[in-house]
């Protein structure tokens, strides 16, 4: 056994002066949001703060999947199994992550997807989203289902790039309408979502009883209790205004089953085709014959998608499917994947594997309900560091020279 005295042999009281060099000095961050902001490193901060800051209801629309939720769980658990294999003894000192896609360029290979119903989530919405978008140099989509109008979005972001996605109703006029409203606007892309023929069961939205606009039941009066700042903005700003229709005070799941065509088949493509003279991208594909079959019909870019798991649970796992569409289509349509992606090393792997770009729902609307548009710019500015850092370490300096041979996947 040691002795006291060789423990405390030599032992003194540090001198301040000693001590003072040790004590972390964190500038004081006046704005409380930015000093919020400032605690997230991962998209998952972001998720941890969100939940903080909406009514339960409003976060699980965002955060949840159809059924029990397994075709989500599965997407992530797909990009968690990649394995990397890096190449040492590369000069990584520069790194270059910007990329075309459909003839422009951004900044990194990342498009913000269409959500709905956005400025349930902060009152700021969707135009916080396109002004993130356009600062950081990529591309927004603006949902059929959005809160923002197709004219609003562009009169308030006119530098950004922006693409509008339809789903086809069952009043073509309609759908018509709002393709020539987008092309009067000068809306770069057309985004054809074919996923949804009828609603995915939600079951959390089921459960919560949500509506759109949430009506003021008791438990959406208990709800005002606990988050007092997101009710006093969403009723003290504007009235929710849809790009697609009026009104509504429904569910979600009734307005897709009203309004939605389940019928929609090859022909309506050609006739988009022949309507839209911009770019053509088709969301949804989960099979090699689709995404064949879409760009045989005009498509230019396909979104290998599972609707983030909101729609048929137990769906394909788009990175699993990756390779096939890349086998498929790869030399005559750009590839775009969702679905899953919640970090930077998401985006890397999927490129790596032949996606031309990545495409986020969820990860940037956690940072929309953390700190609106300030929060959107850093769920951009975490995924385009950890781009940076992991192909640095990947031994990579170009978006062009990510390949298969830099990862395995593996499967579940």
């Amino acid at each position: 056994m040691f002795g006291a005295s060789t423990w405390t042999q030599g032992r003194q009281l540090p001198r301040w002066s000693e001590l003072q060099p040790l004590i972390a000095r964190r500038p004081f961050i006046a704005d409380s949001i930015d000093r919020r902001l400032a605690r997230a490193h991962t998209i998952d901060d972001l998720r941890t703060m969100a939940r903080r800051r909406v009514p339960r209801p409003v976060f699980d629309y965002v955060d949840g999947a159809a059924d029990d939720e397994i075709s989500i769980n599965r997407s992530r658990n797909a990009f968690r199994g990649i394995a990397f294999h890096p190449n040492a003894l590369r000069d990584v000192s520069k790194v270059d992550t910007s990329t075309e896609l459909l003839g422009e360029r951004l900044a990194f290979p990342l498009v913000l997807a269409p959500t709905g119903f956005t400025r349930l989530m902060h009152h700021e919405g969707e135009s916080a989203v396109a002004h993130a978008a356009a600062d950081a140099t990529l591309a927004y989509c603006l949902s059929t289902m959005g809160t923002t109008s197709i004219e609003d979005l562009a009169a308030q972001s006119p530098v950004g790039r922006r693409w509008f996605q339809l789903y086809l109703w069952k009043d073509r006029d309609a759908s018509l309408a709002l393709i020539d409203r987008a092309i009067e606007a000068n809306y770069e892309a057309l985004v054809l979502t074919i996923d949804t023929p009828v609603a995915g069961a939600r079951m959390r939205d089921v459960r919560n009883g949500l509506t759109i606009p949430p009506t003021l039941t008791p438990r959406t009066i208990a709800a005002i209790s606990t988050r007092p700042s997101w009710w006093f903005n969403l009723l003290t700003t504007g009235p929710l205004e849809f790009a697609s229709l009026s009104s509504w005070d429904g569910t979600v799941a009734e307005l897709v089953n009203q309004m939605f065509d389940p019928s929609v088949g090859v022909d309506d493509l050609r006739w988009l085709r022949a309507h839209w003279p911009g770019k053509l991208v088709v969301k949804g594909i989960q099979n090699r014959q689709d995404a064949t079959l879409v760009v045989e019909n005009g498509a230019d870019a396909v979104v290998v998608s599972n609707h983030g798991g909101r729609q048929l649970d137990r769906a394909v796992t788009p990175l699993q499917l990756l390779p096939q569409v890349v086998e498929a289509v790869g030399g005559d349509a750009e590839i775009i994947i969702d679905s899953g992606i919640m970090s930077g090393a998401d985006i890397v792997a999927a490129v790596s594997l032949g996606a031309t770009a990545a495409m986020v729902g969820r990860a940037y609307l956690y940072g929309l309900m953390a700190g609106g548009e300030r929060g959107v710019g850093r769920a951009l500015k975490i995924l385009n560091t950890e781009v940076v850092r992991t192909m640095q370490l990947l031994g990579v300096t170009r978006i062009a020279d990510l390949d298969p041979d830099l990862v395995s996947l593996t499967h579940d």
